[in-house]
């Protein structure tokens, strides 16, 4: 078990000894509101509009689908975006730094080379979302989205979208370090929508004064790939209750794994860190069965796959009423663009 594991199982659980660190989280939520005050009062605004899609917690939410999904809206409806995103796992020679599908995961992160090959639109990875907003920009992009943003104060945006998990909610409510929670679940009354991963029964639960529009999503798994060489193979690729090692290095690996009970398998769970750097000994498993991953998984471990080693692509799908008023909004800011922002 790993040390983030640790802290999540008291978060979503029903430990009492993370209470004991109550003064903590109270000062945390004061720091972290005087931090935004002083970050908002120089924010950075563009000619374009910028849409930041993030959480309020620790962890998966399933940012990265829904991520894909508006983008691909976008490009479909004749828009040019770009994604910005901190590339956290990886370390670059220099930033701002675009990334290509063929940049080392290394130096961009996994998130940002998934996004990436998944959309063949630009993306830009940098501590500084604001530098890496401005090469965007520089680079034609008519729309930006900041991949988990939403704390990233210095940049100014047009629209937030908060991600939800509605398996595990906000767990115990509280801000770090005794809950999951990077600000208040007030916080979510400010963005424009709130996406729910799954049913929207226990966020409704936790937050009965939510006043935001809620939409649900829904993620599905598309097709296989083989690691190695992106070879593609259907849902029915493996036979029903074939065991698999099932490797996961993301927020909510247990999602991952219910998936895979849901497409008939069985899996055995292999959980590592989110964001975990994989070396070639790790995933040599006895007995030798198939070894299968996410695709954020996979980008990290193409370069020495094996022939059986595969990963599930997935889709998000959200009601047409969000994309409609999505979209809708986007015409809107893009034909009154700020005045006093940078072009």
């Amino acid at each position: 078990m790993t040390l983030a594991s640790v802290w999540e199982n008291a978060w979503y659980g029903k430990a009492r000894w993370v209470y004991l660190l109550a003064p903590v989280a109270w000062l945390f939520r004061v720091l972290a509101r005087r931090r935004r005050v002083r970050l908002e009062r120089g924010a950075v605004a563009f000619d374009v509009p910028v849409v930041v899609v993030g959480n309020i917690s620790v962890g998966g939410t399933g940012k990265t689908p829904l991520l894909i999904a508006l983008v691909q809206r976008l490009q479909e409806a004749g828009h040019k975006p770009g994604v910005v995103s901190r590339g956290y796992g990886g370390k670059a020679p220099g930033y701002p730094l675009m990334v290509s599908p063929d940049t080392p995961v290394t130096h961009c992160g996994d998130e940002p080379l998934t996004i990436a090959r998944a959309t063949r639109c630009p993306v830009c990875v940098g501590p500084d979302r604001v530098d890496a907003t401005q090469v965007l920009r520089q680079k034609g992009c008519d729309i930006v989205l900041s991949d988990d943003g939403l704390q990233h104060y210095r940049l100014a945006r047009d629209l937030e979208i908060a991600v939800v998990d509605g398996a595990r909610a906000f767990g115990n409510g509280w801000c770090l370090p005794v809950g999951p929670l990077r600000e208040p679940v007030e916080r979510l009354n400010e963005v424009d929508w709130v996406v729910v991963n799954g049913s929207g029964d226990k966020v409704r639960q936790q937050a009965p004064t939510l006043r935001t529009t809620q939409y649900a999503m829904t993620v599905t798994p598309d097709v296989w790939h083989r690691v190695s060489d992106d070879a593609r193979a259907s849902l029915t690729h493996f036979a029903p209750q074939t065991p698999v090692h099932a490797v996961a290095g993301i927020g909510n690996p247990d999602r991952f794994f219910a998936t895979l009970k849901s497409l008939g398998l069985e899996p055995i769970p292999h959980r590592f860190a989110d964001h975990h750097h994989y070396r070639p000994g790790e995933l040599v498993f006895q007995p030798a069965f198939p070894v299968v991953m996410t695709a954020k998984d996979a980008v990290k471990c193409q370069a020495f796959a094996q022939a059986d080693w595969w990963y599930l692509s997935v889709s998000a799908t959200l009601p047409e009423a969000f994309w409609n008023d999505f979209l809708k909004r986007i015409d809107a800011l893009k034909s009154t663009p700020e005045a006093n922002s940078i072009p």
